[in-house]
């Protein structure tokens, strides 16, 4: 199994930035593929963007440019640099982890972190 914890939400004014990490412990030698979600109030769960273990990246298209996803595979932590926030960013962000198929087909998620960004 791989548990996930992620840190560095909060509230942040329109404009500004913000870091968010996942400290991933367990089965990490599983894992392939990871990423950030996210969930606003009343929305279904979106995908931000994604990066598998040699680096290769995904971006939803209403964060490309703003957003830099990466990941420090020695240290087993993902991190999702945030920049030019707008108030359509305030949501709950998730951190999911995906297996190489060898290892089997189960995501793992984290808790999530409030991200709330003010106009």
């Amino acid at each position: 199994q791989v548990q996930l914890v992620e840190s560095g939400g909060g509230l942040v004014q329109a404009g500004g930035s913000l870091r968010l990490s996942c400290q991933a412990s367990g089965s990490t030698f599983s894992i392939n593929t990871m990423g950030w979600y996210r969930q606003a109030p009343g929305k279904q769960r979106e995908l931000v963007a994604t990066i598998s273990r040699v680096g290769s990246t995904n971006y939803a298209d209403s964060v490309r440019g703003r957003f830099t996803i990466s990941r420090d595979n020695a240290k087993n932590t993902l991190y999702l640099q945030m920049n030019s926030l707008k108030p359509e960013d305030t949501a709950v962000y998730y951190c999911n982890s995906r297996p190489y198929l060898t290892y089997g087909t189960n995501d793992y998620w984290g808790q999530g972190t409030q991200v709330t960004v003010s106009s």
